[in-house]
């Protein structure tokens, strides 16, 4: 009997991008330089809000190197739109005009206003600092909930209010069920504004081909497919005429899933001027110019009977949009609306989200999206909800999970989960950090009076990844996502060439897509090649974010390879001189069902395809398949993190002690990249809970802008962490996958405030906002401030 080999998908097969990475032998934006490249700068403002009367360009002219001098009214004939809001989320929603560079009006702090072009970037930087912008300031607001308070400065005086849109969602009825609840609470909790902080910052080169009147555009990005669409539109150039290639990239975490300012100004200026083109941002450029994370005021509500039983959720959602709506930025929060109830089940629920305007850098996508700040407060909340009950967070939230299901299931949202099994998942969780010796730890060094406080924190979460369908699905529409393509080829040597219009940024598609190919044409990974990234190479695609690469992007790749094996079979059945029900396939190789004689391997029917010397009636040369897929619904990844810490109550120094995350992401294709994902995550969860926060004075100066004041955390400031998976498939897609790239940073920010409040809950605390700094547990401690989640 023939033994059948081990599939590749499950195994942790090295990353084969990883070699040239760490070897110094990548490719990043940075290092593409043309020949006769220029380099720009752009001069931005200093102040946050104010009206341009003059720009001064003489001296920046004169500076040597200088080729030229642009301001926003230069080149305003050369757009044919500005940047555009790409997720309008409600029919009356206010868009305000967002020009590559500011022509009349600045409106943050790092709003371009004009661009020097040079023959090096050090002469271009040089010389911006030499152009001289006068402005009539303008008073500005810098806080999401004092910019609707009447008499508040206006971001845009046109509109005569801050407020971007309101957006609602009902089901049930929230006002009876919280009048039913015997205990109330009511909690507001901060999401600051955060900074992605990739190791590679943003740039793009664009050269002009030599013939045809075309554009080469490499940027440093997550969305090629979205860059040459949107900037063809905005720049009045045929998408057919521009290629985007996005070559190694150095993380993109959300902030790339973007189509910028300086990519559009790269672009017409290389067609202006007849010149390649570079821009490479600076890291302080980052902290103002690239969009921001987060940047909320959460209200919640919760009503529940006495023995824990959720019965209503009402959410009051404030989202700073910044001071302009970048190409997600009114989405994101809203997006968060279909798990704020999170793995639990409960009849009633009230959300409603509202956008303001402030003059601060806009906000985006940052990793995690929506579904990390939803389950912030689920959890926050919960934990409010178990002290005001008397009880146990982790009894709480086990009386309220969604039993198993393996079919969708309506929640309390009114969107449709695809599958979970969610209490296995929490006391697997419990079990391997030992919740119950900790509490008994907890309760001992308290009696003994220990100046080190322990707390244990959990964070139960559930995401929409897989982004997203096309179509209307779970009751939820969005502008991004749907389909993805893919298409399979086998060469004449009989070797596998897959095209995928995701683009990784750290994700190992190249790895994973070759296991999944491998299993599917039964050959070695070693004999797949994976091209991705370049729009010229996969000219149709969505790109990457949203935990949808591998749901959706790698479910088209294994569609296209069993298109591949379809057509091979029809092949093979006809150089087998067999009818093709009665051929089979299996591990790389066609044979003719119970004659137990030889068969032909998969090479060698490529082989004949390609010479196509005897094919059958009507059949094409070659072994090749695109495939479309198009999930029906969104895929519902799920886990609980617990965090240990220890915080010391004579500094507020906080130690995490242990960490702990098992998480559920249906099928594992590569074990080690699942790790590798969740380790980033919770790296970032954890930043956001203790480190990070881009701040701003009253002004709207930024009091963060370099990586002296923003903190963020070394290797050497993060635990190791005790991870483990289960598997539910998902029943949208046929490899049962789920998504796992956000997963690390939803669970792990509120596990780690919820520890630290539980570690001080004795000494009266039983509030801290993010991020809970040493300085802020010692405030809390020694000025007992007024908690602010309350029981009504």
């Amino acid at each position: 009997m023939t033994e059948t080999r081990t599939p590749f998908v499950g195994q942790s097969l090295p990353r084969r991008e990883d070699e040239a990475l760490i070897t110094g032998r990548g490719t990043w934006t940075d290092d593409i330089s043309p020949p006769g490249v220029v380099h720009l700068a752009v001069v931005r403002s200093d102040i946050a809000h104010g009206r341009i009367t003059g720009v001064d360009a003489a001296a920046a002219s004169e500076h040597p190197g200088v080729v030229a001098v642009f301001t926003g009214a230069d080149l305003r004939s050369e757009f044919a739109a500005g940047i555009p809001c790409g997720w309008p989320v409600t029919e009356d929603i206010l868009v305000p005009d967002h020009p590559p560079l500011a022509v009349d009006e600045v409106n943050h702090v790092g709003d371009g206003v004009a661009v020097v072009v040079a023959t090096s970037a050090a002469a271009a930087r040089d010389a911006s600092e030499l152009v001289v912008v006068d402005y009539e300031e303008l008073p500005a607001v810098v806080d999401i909930e004092a910019a609707l308070e009447p008499g508040s400065p206006l971001v845009h005086e046109q509109f005569g209010t801050n407020h971007c849109y309101t957006w609602p969602l009902a089901v049930g009825d929230v006002d009876d069920a919280l009048a039913r609840a015997d205990v109330v609470v009511e909690g507001r909790y901060v999401q600051q504004r955060v900074l992605a902080s990739p190791m590679e910052p943003r740039a793009v080169v664009v050269t002009p081909d030599p013939y045809g009147g075309g554009f080469t555009l490499h940027t440093s990005t997550q969305v090629p497919h979205f860059v040459r669409d949107i900037l063809a539109a905005i720049c009045g150039v045929s998408d057919t005429k521009l290629r985007v290639v996005a070559p190694d990239v150095g993380g993109g975490f959300g902030a790339k899933l973007n189509v910028y300012a300086e990519e559009a100004l790269a672009l017409v200026l290389a067609r202006r001027l007849r010149k390649p083109v570079k821009w490479t941002e600076t890291r302080s450029e980052h902290h103002v110019a690239t969009t921001h994370g987060r940047g909320q005021v959460q209200h919640m509500t919760v009503g529940a009977t006495r023995d824990g039983r959720i019965l209503g959720m009402r959410i009051r959602l404030l989202a700073d949009m910044g001071a302009y709506l970048q190409l997600l930025t009114p989405g994101i929060a809203v997006f968060g609306a279909f798990t704020y109830c999170g793995l639990y089940d409960f009849g009633a629920y009230d959300f409603e989200c509202r956008g303001v305007f402030t003059n601060l850098t806009p906000t985006d996508a940052y990793r995690g999206a929506g579904r990390s700040e939803a389950a912030y407060a689920h959890e926050r909340i919960l934990d409010d909800l178990a002290r005001a009950l008397e009880m146990d967070p982790a009894e709480l939230r086990l009386r309220n999970l969604h039993p198993p299901f393996d079919e969708p299931r309506t929640v309390p949202s009114g969107v449709m989960y695809d599958s979970g099994d969610y209490e296995p998942c929490m006391r697997r969780a419990m079990e391997l950090v030992d919740y119950e010796g900790l509490r008994a730890e907890q309760a001992r060094r308290r009696a003994e009076g220990d100046h080190v406080e322990l707390g244990i924190g959990i964070g139960n979460f559930t995401e929409s990844g897989g982004l997203s369908p096309s179509k209307v699905a779970a009751g939820v529409r969005l502008q991004s996502g749907g389909w993805e393509a893919a298409t399979v080829r086998m060469t004449t040597a009989g070797r596998a060439e897959v095209v995928t219009g995701t683009s990784p940024h750290g994700q190992g598609h190249e790895t994973a897509w070759a296991q999944i190919t491998a299993d599917s044409l039964g050959i070695d990974p070693a004999d797949v090649e994976v091209l991705h990234s370049d729009t010229m190479i996969a000219p149709f695609g969505r790109d990457t974010y949203g935990s949808r690469s591998l749901a959706v992007g790698g479910s088209a790749v294994f569609g296209a390879a069993e298109k591949v094996v379809a057509k091979a079979t029809l092949l093979a059945a006809h150089l087998l001189e067999a009818d093709a029900s009665d051929v089979e396939f299996r591990d790389g190789t066609f044979s003719v069902r119970g004659t137990g004689g030889g068969g032909i391997t998969i090479q060698e029917v490529a082989g004949a395809a390609s010479l196509a010397a005897d094919l059958p009636e009507g059949m094409e040369p070659n072994l090749t398949a695109d495939h479309h897929f198009d999930p029906p619904n969104f895929t519902w990844p799920f886990g609980t993190h617990v965090c240990v810490v220890e915080v010391d109550t004579e500094t507020g120094f906080t130690t995490v002690r242990r960490f702990v995350a098992v998480d559920d992401c249906g099928r594992i294709v590569n074990p080690t990249i699942v790790d590798g994902q969740l380790h980033g995550g919770i790296a970032q969860g954890i930043a956001q809970a203790l480190y990070e926060h881009a701040t701003y004075d009253e002004a709207g100066q930024p009091t963060t802008a370099t990586l002296a004041d923003y903190a963020v955390p070394a290797a050497s400031d993060l635990p190791g962490f005790d991870l483990e998976q289960r598997v539910t498939l998902s029943p949208t897609n046929p490899l049962g996958a789920k998504g796992i790239g956000e997963s690390g940073a939803i669970g792990s920010s509120p596990a780690v405030v919820n520890a630290v409040i539980d570690a001080l809950t004795a000494r009266g605390v039983t509030h801290l906002d993010m991020p809970v700094t040493p300085q802020r547990v010692w405030r809390a401690l020694h000025t007992q401030t007024t908690p602010k989640a309350t029981v009504a």
